[in-house]
């Protein structure tokens, strides 16, 4: 162990000391005994079908144009309305409120399935979210059908256990991590968006942690992630790093001043298990506490968990198997039974 390693450790213990597990879990997810099969029954079964939009499709965000490109590319898809168990409403991400609800109200005409749920066995995607309106078609879709937005969620626009948050498209391609790489902070924040934060303002003469903003190139941030404890993310910011940070075995802290409702994956990882969570009204002497708290065994079991994790949070142009991409499905396949809500009026 390095002096500098040596000194971050002796830091980290005196913070607050050790936490030990007398049975320490050696998956990320909530159930991989059924996880793993079911995901294999929906590589088989899953059936998606796509509405025909009425327009040319664009979407703001990478993440909601490769979730697009993925889908429509992929065996999920059938053109039998039949033998489908979820159907998708596309539409583009500058599309007015009242063009959804024309959008929704020719699928209620033309074919009988959204009338069947009134909705719930449909999603959509959108970042923007939608608000409450008056309008049925709309309500409908808030209501009953599957949101597939980005994360973070707009605020107020996001309904826990219904809708499903995108993760992150990374913004970086960094290579892998060093299999020797030397612990010389205590955590690293790349400040990509110019967001006034008290919290960062006193860790940045911290020698401890390093604040910067983006890394003059990828090798760069590669030996950020990988000299660092851990990575700190604040909600509501950029989290375009979380997955490799969890690669390169840098422990996320997310920094919030609220409860976190529309995580990714949240049918699917134990968050609590791989991701530290801290109230940014303690300012950096309850972060630092925390951290503490976060030392020895509990930190390399974190780490270890978030290593397994970190493969769902990779988005490839072409899927591959448990990325980004079909974790997503498989939280759609979690969704396909459906409720037949009481019919408006």
């Amino acid at each position: 162990m390095s002096t500098t390693s040596f000194s971050l450790l002796l830091l980290c213990l005196s913070l607050f000391g050790t936490t030990i597990h007398s049975k320490p879990l050696t998956s990320p997810y909530l159930s991989s005994t059924t996880l793993f099969p079911n995901y294999q029954k929906m590589l088989k079964s899953f059936k998606i079908f796509i509405y025909k939009p009425n327009e040319a499709l664009a979407f703001n965000s990478p993440a909601e144009s490769l979730f697009n490109s993925s889908l429509q590319n992929s065996p999920f898809v059938t053109q039998n309305p039949e033998e489908a168990h979820l159907f998708f409403v596309p539409f583009r991400s500058t599309i007015s409120t009242r063009s959804i609800a024309r959008v929704v109200k020719r699928h209620r005409e033309e074919l009988p399935y959204w009338n069947r749920t009134l909705g719930a066995d449909h999603f959509y995607l959108s970042c923007a979210g939608l608000g409450y309106e008056s309008d049925r078609n709309i309500v409908e879709l808030k209501k009953n059908s599957v949101q597939i937005t980005c994360f973070p969620a707009s605020q107020g626009k996001f309904v826990p256990h219904k809708d499903i948050a995108l993760p992150p498209v990374s913004t970086s391609h960094a290579p892998h991590a060093p299999d020797n790489k030397t612990t010389k902070f205590l955590g690293y924040f790349r400040q990509v968006q110019l967001k006034e934060s008290s919290l960062i303002n006193e860790l940045v003469n911290d020698p401890n942690f390093l604040i910067e903003s983006e890394p003059s190139d990828q090798l760069t941030y590669t030996m950020r992630l990988a000299s660092s404890k851990f990575c700190l993310f604040e909600y509501g910011g950029d989290f375009s790093g979380i997955g490799e940070a969890l690669s390169f075995g840098c422990v996320p802290v997310v920094i919030t001043d609220r409860p976190i409702q529309d995580l990714p994956f949240m049918d699917v990882l134990r968050w609590q298990e791989i991701v530290v969570f801290v109230n940014n009204n303690g300012g950096a002497k309850e972060l630092k506490r925390v951290l503490g708290d976060t030392c020895g065994e509990r930190y390399e079991q974190m780490k270890a968990l978030g290593k397994k994790a970190s493969q769902h949070f990779v988005w490839n142009e072409l899927p591959q198997p448990l990325d980004s991409f079909h974790t997503v499905m498989y939280q759609l396949w979690l969704r396909r039974h459906t409720i037949r809500y009481a019919r408006w009026g």
